[in-house]
Parts: C-alpha cells; sequence; structure tokens
C-alpha cells in the first residue's frame, strides 16, 4: 500500500503541473486587465501603468509564470490583489466553512439515499419503487437555486425556524438549508446507484443460497448485498465530496456561505489573479485527495481490490 500511495503521490506533480499552467495562461490570454479594474473608471493610463508596474504585470509572461510557480513551491500563493491579505490565509479563513458544508451534505445525502436505495431494489417494481424513482429524477431536474429559495421561503420566511443566510460562526441552525439544499442532486444520485448495485447483487447465487439456508431478509440486504454493492456507492459519493470541497458557487452565494466556492466567484469578478490562481490550484489538490483516499478505502471495504501501479483494480 506504501508503494502505491508513493506512485499516487508522485502522479499528482504532473497533473498539478497542468493545472498551474492552463490557469496562469487562461488568466493571462483573456482582455481584461486588473490594473485598469484596480485603478478605477476615472484612473488614466499612467496610473494604469504604475499599477501594473507594482503588481508585476508588466513583466514578461513567461517571467511572471517562474516567479509564480517558485512561490508556490514554498507554499506561497502571492497577496491577493483586493483583499490586500496573502491567498494562503485567505483560503484557511474558508476551509471550515467549506468542510462543514460539505461533509454536513454527504451525511444528509448517505442517511437518506443509502436506506431509501436499498429499499427501492428489495420491493423492486412497488409503488416504493417508482417513488424513488421519481425522486431521482425530480433531484436531477430541479436547479439548486429552487430549491434553495423554496426552502428559505418555507423554513426562514413562513415559519421562521431556521435563519435565511450567513455563517452564524459555524451553529449547526445556519448549516441546515444549505446543506438540505446542496445534498438533492446527490441524495438522488446516490439512491439511483444504491439501488442497481444492490439489485445486481440480489441476484447472484451468494445471496440466493443465504436466503435459502433462512437468513433474515433485513440481515441478507444489510451485510451480504449492500457490501457488496459498496464500491460503485463509495465512488459517487468520492466524487461529490471532492466536488463540493472545491466549492458549491450556487448554494454558497443563495446562502452568503462564506465558502472557498463564493471566494473563488469574487475572485473571477474582480480579477484577482493571485486569488485564483490559489485558489483552482488548492480545488485541484483537494480533488485528488479525495480520489486517492476513496481507491485506499476500496482495499478496506473489498478484499478482492488490489491496489497496484495502476490503481485499484
Amino acid at each position: 500500500m506504501y508503494g502505491y500511495l508513493f506512485r499516487r503521490l508522485l502522479g499528482t506533480i504532473p497533473v498539478m503541473l497542468v493545472v498551474a499552467v492552463f490557469i496562469f495562461l487562461m488568466l493571462r490570454l483573456t482582455p481584461s486587465d486588473p490594473a485598469a479594474i484596480l485603478a478605477g473608471d476615472s484612473a488614466n493610463s499612467e496610473q494604469i501603468a504604475q499599477i501594473r508596474q507594482q503588481l508585476g504585470l508588466d513583466q514578461p509572461m513567461l517571467q511572471q509564470f517562474v516567479i509564480w510557480s517558485g512561490r508556490v513551491l514554498t507554499g506561497d500563493f502571492g497577496e491577493s490583489f483586493f483583499f490586500k491579505k496573502t491567498v494562503a490565509a485567505l483560503i484557511g479563513e474558508r476551509i471550515e466553512p467549506t468542510l462543514s458544508l460539505a461533509f454536513f451534505t454527504m451525511l444528509i445525502a448517505v442517511c437518506v439515499a443509502v436506506p431509501l436505495g436499498v429499499m427501492a431494489a428489495h420491493w423492486h417494481g412497488s409503488w416504493l419503487d417508482r417513488l424513488v424513482m421519481g425522486f431521482s429524477v425530480l433531484g436531477f431536474s430541479v436547479p439548486v437555486f429552487v430549491v434553495g429559495y423554496l426552502l428559505i421561503y418555507v423554513f426562514s420566511a413562513r415559519l421562521g425556524l431556521l435563519p435565511a443566510s450567513g455563517f452564524g460562526d459555524g451553529r449547526l441552525a445556519y448549516l441546515v438549508l444549505p446543506a438540505l439544499t446542496l445534498s438533492q442532486a446527490s441524495t438522488a444520485y446516490v439512491a439511483r446507484i444504491t439501488r442497481s448495485s444492490v439489485l445486481d447483487e440480489v441476484g447472484e447465487n451468494y445471496v440466493k443460497a443465504a436466503r435459502a439456508k433462512g437468513l433474515s431478509e433485513p440481515r441478507l440486504l444489510v451485510r451480504h448485498a449492500l457490501r457488496n454493492a459498496l464500491l460503485p456507492i463509495i465512488t459517487v459519493v468520492g466524487i461529490d465530496f471532492g466536488s463540493y470541497l472545491s466549492g458549491a458557487v450556487l448554494t454558497e452565494s443563495i446562502f452568503a456561505w462564506p465558502g472557498l466556492g463564493r471566494f473563488t466567484l469574487d475572485a473571477i469578478l474582480k480579477r484577482d489573479l493571485p486569488a485564483i490562481q490559489g485558489s483552482v490550484l488548492f480545488m485541484a489538490a483537494a480533488f485528488m485527495t479525495v480520489n486517492l483516499a476513496v481507491d485506499l478505502l476500496y482495499a478496506r471495504v473489498d478484499p478482492r481490490v488490489k491496489l497496484g501501479s495502476g490503481g485499484a483494480s
């Protein structure tokens, strides 16, 4: 396992390099000028040129990349043009809200979707199965902002039970509505995958043999069918969790949640190059870390999975 872990970590280097080059070039080749945005509408060309010089934007592109990448290797993502703080500090301030939202969202999705998927598989073709599948289609179809504003209207504006927006120093009440909103698509997808995976396992001979021996249905479904159907479920949960660590822009904007997605959106709108570059690199690293954790979890859940040079197989 340690050899596999080392190879995977080594393999992240070229991926991060490609991400760094791509985001650097993409931002430099766009027509808008951060110096002009900082200077304001009333600034003249001399003032804009002075700001460009102060920010180092007047240097050749290759030189800018070498300087920036050298700093990144030491953990220095530079200083934000607009926030006047280091990008690492700004990202650090938003890790807690991002982690709490991602974790609570997936907790809701897994706790709701897995039992629904197992029950739908057990009563395949019944009204419950059709209800779960209908819910899955609805979860994919309804936009996040519709769900978010609907929840705000019902639970905040009408009933006054939960706050409509904000972080509230991490209190659980502020987390409920954003997490419920964000979990809709994950819950629908995980329920569908769980149903499909458990259905595949229920038809296997070992399940039929266990049922013939008199094993109870709940134990048969959970201890045998669900356990062997976990790999695709873990894959979906890992991908969704990694994407939420990269920020949920719409949800965070609706609920004024101070997470990484909203921070990145603000940086893009303000053309804050160091903030954009640092946040995108962090997102890429977070997503690859989650993928690595999922691969390692495969071997824990299913001993048949071997971690080789090509990954989990």
